[in-house]
């Protein structure tokens, strides 16, 4: 007859749980810590998860590895800890009396690490933490020495073994459902893990007699774990890279932007959101020559990308390259016949060409398809006033003013005025101009 362990009631240390009680307090322990440095007990923010530890794949395939363990260590408030290790403690005391210390310990930052990989194997740019991967990893283990090894169990043994299980599990799915954070994922991936290293255990080193084939257990789910994470990375790093090119520009580190954009079309040469991205940041540095290439690129993998038309004219223009930039809006609007866009990009581009008349009637389907959009009546009224339509520039300068306070806006009525000859007028407007110039 097969036995995983010594029966766990009978024998001298099963009273022992040191590891379990080391585990809860490094858990308890980070949390006070959390809580000291001003993060907030209840709702802590991505932002400070992450800078405690969070596993968030950007960062953590982006090199910062060890977040695959720390995030085990990291929790998203009191009820989330709470109900944690309330999980920990019994399930940690009954794996902790079923194996010996050591493999137990192992048997959590294990599966607590395969859990981890399969976060981001689901969602590689969301931010996960807490320990229920790990615990899932604990209850499949005992799942499977359970069934797999064979005891001489009292029934209410068993039974107490399932019903924290199925507390756990219900646990967890209640609380997702209430709070939308539970990430099955991980849950999956621990318990799945805890499965086939408790079934390793039974069938090859069930003995506290066999260390040798113990460790040859725990290494081989070392193993599988960081292949877990190579396949990963090998798989799914184009996305991160990307994602962590997004965040970069967003913090305006241009230069790390374009290095990891350029690390995801490396693996990824057609991955359209690192074009756009990419085209992004060189428009940023002005460097218009590279951003239209990056643009072009877009709308070759996808001609019917409204915003890689778009920007694809302006980047031209500002080349001054204006037929190329009118063959990009134009191309818009057969995208999308009710641009307002590619009309206010053909307005820029008869504007630039010095041809007002054609500028101001694109100005004006402009503001026909969205009156509120971004300083058409200002562009509009600058229109009007090459063409010495005086009265109507000042009414679109005064209608521009609904939008908030503007110098420009301000100075272009009162020269609007002044061409008029009403001096009063001008004098007001220019004294407003110097008023929010002086605001600033």
């Amino acid at each position: 007859m097969q036995r995983v362990e010594a029966a766990p009631w009978v024998r001298r240390q099963s009273s022992s749980m040191a590891v379990t009680q080391a585990i809860f307090g490094i858990n308890v322990a980070v949390f006070i810590a959390m809580s000291l440095a001003g993060v907030s007990i209840t709702d802590p923010t991505v932002l400070e998860l992450r800078h405690w530890g969070a596993n968030f794949g950007p960062l953590t395939i982006g090199g910062e590895w060890w977040r695959l363990l720390t995030c085990v260590f990291v929790h998203i408030g009191i009820i989330h800890i709470a109900l944690n290790m309330w999980c920990l403690w019994g399930l940690g005391r009954l794996a902790e009396a079923v194996y010996d210390h050591w493999t137990f310990g192992a048997v959590y930052l294990i599966t607590g690490v395969s859990a981890s990989v399969a976060s981001l194997v689901w969602n590689p740019v969301g931010t996960s933490a807490g320990a229920s991967g790990a615990i899932f990893g604990i209850a499949g283990a005992l799942i499977s020495s359970f069934y797999l090894g064979e005891f001489s169990m009292p029934r209410s043994a068993v039974s107490g073994l399932l019903r924290s299980v199925v507390t756990f599990a219900g646990y967890n799915l209640v609380f997702g459902a209430m709070s939308g954070r539970t990430d099955n994922a991980a849950h999956v991936g621990g318990l799945v893990s805890g499965l086939i290293l408790g079934a390793l255990i039974a069938k090859v080193a069930p003995a506290h007699d066999q260390p040798l084939r113990r460790v040859g257990v725990l290494v081989v789910g070392v193993v599988i774990a960081l292949g877990g994470a190579l396949w990963l990375y090998q798989t799914s790093a184009y996305a991160l890279h990307t994602a962590s090119g997004e965040r970069m520009l967003s913090e305006k580190k241009t230069d790390q932007a374009i290095v990891e954009l350029q690390a995801a079309l490396k693996q990824r040469p057609n991955y359209l959101p690192a074009h756009f991205e990419l085209a992004r940041a060189y428009a940023i540095k002005n460097d218009f020559a590279k951003a239209a290439a990056e643009f072009r690129r877009v709308v070759e993998l996808d001609p019917r990308d409204p915003n890689g038309w778009y920007f694809l004219g302006y980047a031209e223009l500002e080349q001054k390259h204006p037929e190329q930039a009118r063959q990009a809006f134009n191309q818009l609007l057969k995208v999308n016949p009710n641009s307002a866009d590619a009309h206010f990009g053909l307005a820029a581009v008869a504007s630039f060409e010095n041809k007002y008349s054609e500028a101001l009637a694109e100005y004006q389907k402009t503001a026909l398809i969205n009156p509120h959009y971004q300083n058409v009546d200002y562009d509009t009224g600058l229109m009007q006033g090459k063409l010495g339509r005086y009265d109507d520039a000042i009414q679109s300068f005064l209608k521009q003013r609904d939008n908030g306070d503007d110098p420009d806006n301000e100075n272009a009525l009162a020269e609007a005025y002044q061409n008029k000859g009403m001096a009063k007028e001008a004098a007001d407007a220019q004294g407003r101009a110097s008023q929010f110039e002086n605001q600033k």
